[in-house]
């Protein structure tokens, strides 16, 4: 990424906590000059510090998840517009975020035991502290997933987070477009969803 050094961020304590708080990732990689994305949740692994997926088989993106290949991962936090009336000073409309681009080569999981332990471990990450569900070794739901699933792990070979949080304004107006962030990331998209449902 480009930004200027003030939305840079070296700190990746940050980054990881961006990475838990919002696992869902876009995965992008490419083949003979041609891009592939696809969406999916991306667990950080505390203990080997390697970034832990899966993907379905029949995604013609699994032709580039070869041993060795490269891929980057981008992780979205909040976002918001900020507009000019919550400022004290004179400023332009803008938009804040946080983002974090983890670039690193690809190993393959493929042993059925290795496999689903990385689905049971996705899931007791995203069930949480207080789980309604614990996915179990030992359930044979499982048995018949594992044949149609690539599963895999990023080991990262490049950090970059873009934290692009009005830094360059007064404290006044810092502060005013944190707040602002954090109202808007609260805001009610109940009537949104609904009506992409129906």
């Amino acid at each position: 990424m480009y930004p200027p050094p003030h939305h840079q961020s070296q700190d990746k304590t940050k980054m990881i906590a961006l990475i838990k708080q919002f696992p869902f990732a876009t995965l992008i990689t490419a083949i003979n000059n041609t891009p592939f994305v696809t969406h999916i949740p991306v667990i950080y692994n505390e203990v080997s510090k390697k970034l832990v997926a899966h993907i379905d088989k029949n995604n013609p993106q699994i032709e580039t998840l070869k041993n060795g290949s490269s891929a980057t991962l981008v992780f979205k936090g909040p976002d918001t517009y900020i507009s000019p009336s919550i400022y004290t000073t004179k400023q332009l409309p803008t938009w804040n975020y946080m983002i974090v681009h983890v670039q690193g080569n690809i190993t393959q999981i493929n042993a059925p035991e290795a496999v689903k332990e990385t689905m049971v471990a996705m899931t007791a990450f995203l069930e949480g502290q207080h789980p309604n569900f614990t996915l179990k070794m030992d359930d044979n739901r499982m048995d018949r997933l594992i044949n149609y699933i690539q599963a895999f792990e990023v080991t990262p070979t490049h950090w970059e987070a873009k934290f692009k949080l009005s830094q360059d304004k007064n404290p006044a107006d810092f502060e005013a477009a944190k707040q602002e962030l954090i109202k808007k990331s609260n805001k009610n998209i109940a009537g949104f969803i609904e009506g992409i449902y129906t």
